[in-house]
C-alpha cells in the first residue's frame, strides 16, 4: 500500500526547517564555540555550504524517485543492496539520533520550569510524538507548520534586537584554537543540517514532488543557514566568552543579554517549539527509512507495513521511538558526534549514487531536477565530506567503521538471500565491459514510478504502443526493403498478406513523402475491416533512405487502422507529434538499449492523454 501524499510545499518546508532549528542552534552554539571559539559562526555556514552537494544530489534523486525513505530507496537503485542497506540503516541512525538530540534539549528547558527526571521527561516527549505521528502524515504536518512559523517569528526577532548590541571585542581572537578546531567543529555542527534528509524519507507522501522536494530543500538550506549564522554572531558577540563555553542555554542567555527576561522567556519558548519540531519531524522522517529496505526485502517485512486506517508506517514507528528512547540515555557529546558522522556518511552516498545513474545511462532514470554542475560538484561533495570525517578524528573514523559493518551484516545474514533487484551499478559495468548483466527489470520498475510520480493515467494509445511491434534495425536501409521488413512482421497481426502491406504503403507513400522531418516519418495505411488499429515502431540506426532530400531517417512509426478509427488516428499523430516535441527525444531514441525503451519514449512522453471515458 503506497501512503497519502498529504504534504504541500509550506509542510515540507517546515518540516526540513523545524527539524534544523532546535538542538542544532539551542544547545550546540556553546558547545561548539568551547572547541573553535567566535569561528563558530564560520562553522555554521561551512556546514551549510558542505551540505550542497549531498542536498542537490539527494533532491535529483527523489524527484526521479518520490518514494518512502527517498534517498535510501535511490541508493539501492544505484548502489546496489549493500550500499543501500547501510545508506537505510545510516540515514535511519543519523535522524533517529538527531531526534533524540532534540528530545534531550527539549527536556533541559523544560526542567526549568518542571522538577522532573531529565530521561523520563525525554521518554514521555517520545511517546508523545509517536501518538501524533501513528495517527497521520497529514495532522503532523500541520502540526509541524505551527511549530515552525512561531520558530522563525522568535528568531527574527532575536536578530533583529541583538545585532545592534554585538561587541565587536568578544569575536577576537577568531579562531583561538587554530584552522583544525575549525573543520572538527564544522564536522561536528554538520547534524544541524540533518533535516534537509527529511523531505527525502518523506518524498512518497509530497504533494507535486518534482517541484516541491528541491524548492523546499534550497528554501530551507538559505533560510536557516542564513539565520543560523547571524544568530551564533549575536550570541557571541554578546556573551561573554567564558560563560557562552559552559551553557546549555546559549541563546537564551543572549536574549537576556538583550532582552532582559523577557527575552529568556521568549528564546526559551522558541527552543521548545524548536525541540518539538525536530521531534515530530525526526520521528515522521527516520521511520520511513526504513520502510524502502523492507519493500525491498533488506529488512524484514513487518517494517514496511503501513496502517490501514491511517496509512502510516506504524511498526516502524512504533521500533523507532523504542531506539529513540534509548538513544536519550548516552551522553550528549556522543549523540551529536554519531548523528554528524553518519550524516556526512548519508551525503557521501548521495553524491556518489547520482554519478552512478548518470553514467549508467539508465534511460527511465528521469529527475525533474538536475543537480547543477555535474559531476565536479558531487566529486567536491565526497572529498570533502571525506575530510570532515577524517578531521573528527579516531573516534568519527570508529562509528563509521561500526555502522557500515552493521549495515554489511544485516544484508548478509538477511537481505542477501532474499532481494534479486537490479541497479545503476550493473548497468554502468555492463557498458563499460560490453557484457550482459540486466534483465532491464530497472528500467520497468522507473517506469512505473514515472508513472505514479506524473501521474499519468493510460490511455488507449498507450496499450497499443505496450503491444506494438518494435524493429530495430542496425544497417542503413533503404525505403523498400524498410517497408518488406514492416510487411512480414505486420502480417500474422493484421491478417494479411505481406506484400499486401508492402503495396499499400508504397502507395501512400507515392501519393505524398510521409517523412515529417529530416529524423523522423510516419507512414500510415488504411486497411479493411471495422476496429482495428495497430502501430509499428522501426528504430533505423543508420539511417533509412526514404528519398535524396530525406536518406537518413532514424524514427519511423507506421500507422495501420480501419477507416472508422479515422479519428483515433488523429489523436495517434497528435501524441506522436507531441512526443517528438521533447528536446531529448532523438537522444534518447538513439541511446535506447532495448525494444521495451524505446516503447517507453513514447509511454513516458509529456502528452495530453484521452479520458478512458
Amino acid at each position: 500500500m503506497n501512503l497519502r501524499r498529504d504534504l504541500s510545499l509550506l509542510g515540507i518546508f517546515c518540516i526540513a526547517s523545524g527539524a534544523m532549528i532546535s538542538s542544532g542552534l539551542f544547545i550546540l552554539p556553546g558547545l561548539a564555540y568551547a572547541r573553535a571559539g567566535p569561528a563558530v559562526i564560520f562553522c555554521y555556514l561551512l556546514a551549510g555550504i558542505l551540505s550542497l552537494p549531498g542536498m542537490l544530489s539527494i533532491a535529483e534523486m527523489t524527484t526521479a524517485m518520490p518514494k518512502a525513505g527517498g534517498d535510501c530507496f535511490a541508493v539501492v537503485r544505484s548502489l546496489g543492496p549493500v550500499a543501500g542497506t547501510v545508506a537505510g540503516l545510516l540515514s535511519w541512525f543519523s535522524l533517529a539520533m538527531k531526534t533524540a538530540f532534540a528530545l534531550v534539549g527539549m527536556s533541559i528547558f523544560t526542567r526549568l520550569i518542571v522538577d522532573a527526571d531529565l530521561h523520563l521527561l525525554s521518554i514521555f516527549f517520545c511517546a508523545v510524538f509517536l501518538v501524533i505521528n501513528l495517527v497521520g502524515v497529514k495532522r503532523a504536518g500541520y502540526t509541524q507548520v505551527a511549530l515552525v512559523v512561531a520558530l522563525l517569528g522568535l528568531m527574527v526577532l532575536y536578530v533583529a534586537a541583538g545585532l545592534g548590541k554585538v561587541r565587536v571585542e568578544n569575536l577576537a581572537p577568531f579562531a583561538p584554537n587554530g584552522p583544525s578546531s575549525i573543520f572538527f567543529t564544522t564536522g561536528f555542527v554538520f547534524v544541524s543540517y540533518a533535516g534537509l534528509l527529511q523531505i527525502a524519507s518523506v518524498a512518497e507522501e509530497i504533494k507535486d514532488p518534482a517541484r516541491n522536494i528541491p524548492l523546499a530543500m534550497i528554501m530551507s538550506l538559505l533560510v536557516v543557514s542564513i539565520l543560523y549564522s547571524l544568530m551564533v554572531l549575536v550570541t557571541a558577540g554578546v556573551l561573554e566568552p567564558a560563560a557562552l563555553s559552559r551553557s546549555l542555554t546559549p541563546i537564551s542567555d543572549g536574549a537576556e543579554a538583550i532582552m532582559g527576561r523577557f527575552g529568556r522567556i521568549a528564546l526559551s519558548l522558541a527552543a521548545v517549539f524548536a525541540f518539538l519540531s525536530t521531534a515530530n519531524a525526526g520521528l515522521m522522517a527516520a521511520a520511513r527509512s526504513l520502510v524502502p529496505l523492507s519493500r525491498d526485502n533488506l529488512i524484514p517485512e513487518f517494517f514496511g507495513r503501513i496502517n490501514q486506517r491511517f496509512r502510516t508506517p506504524h511498526n516502524s514507528l512504533i521500533v523507532t521511538a523504542l531506539v529513540i528512547a534509548v538513544a536519550v540515555l548516552l551522553q550528549l557529546d556522543m549523540l551529536i558526534e554519531a548523528a554528524s558522522v553518519v550524516l556526512i556518511l548519508t551525503n557521501v552516498l548521495s553524491c556518489l549514487s547520482v554519478i552512478i545513474l548518470r553514467e549508467s545511462r539508465v534511460q527511465n532514470y528521469q529527475p525533474k531536477f538536475r543537480a547543477p554542475l555535474y559531476p565536479w560538484m558531487q566529486i567536491a561533495g565526497i572529498i570533502g565530506f571525506g575530510f570532515l570525517l577524517f578531521e573528527m578524528g579516531v573516534e568519527a573514523l570508529t562509528i563509521t567503521g561500526i555502522l557500515a559493518l552493521g549495515g554489511f551484516f544485516t544484508y548478509w545474514f538477511y537481505g542477501r538471500i532474499r532481494t534479486t533487484g537490479e541497479y545503476a551499478l550493473l548497468h554502468l559495468i555492463e557498458r563499460i565491459t560490453a557484457r550482459e548483466l540486466t534483465s532491464h527489470s530497472l528500467e520497468a520498475e522507473l517506469r512505473e514510478i514515472i508513472r505514479e510520480r506524473d501521474r499519468i493515467k493510460k490511455d488507449r494509445f498507450d496499450e497499443i504502443i505496450e503491444r506494438a511491434c518494435v524493429l530495430d534495425i542496425e544497417d542503413s536501409i533503404r525505403r523498400e526493403d524498410l517497408f518488406k521488413m514492416v510487411g512480414e512482421a505486420m502480417s500474422p497481426r493484421l491478417s494479411m498478406e505481406p506484400e499486401r502491406i508492402v503495396q499499400l504503403l508504397m502507395e501512400r507513400e507515392n501519393e505524398s513523402s510521409t517523412v515529417l522531418s529530416p529524423y523522423l516519418a510516419v507512414p500510415h495505411i488504411v486497411i479493411g475491416g471495422e476496429g482495428r488499429f495497430d502501430i509499428l515502431l522501426a528504430r533505423c540506426r543508420k539511417g533509412a533512405y526514404f528519398s535524396e532530400t530525406d536518406p537518413t531517417v532514424r524514427a519511423v512509426f507506421v500507422i495501420m487502422g480501419t477507416k472508422d478509427e479515422r479519428n483515433f488516428h488523429l489523436h495517434a499523430l497528435s501524441a506522436i507529434a507531441q512526443t517528438i516535441q521533447d528536446p531529448h527525444f532523438e537522444v534518447r531514441w538513439a541511446n535506447a538499449k532495448t525494444k521495451e525503451n524505446i516503447r517507453d519514449i513514447l509511454l513516458l512522453g509529456e502528452r495530453r492523454r484521452l479520458s478512458p471515458d
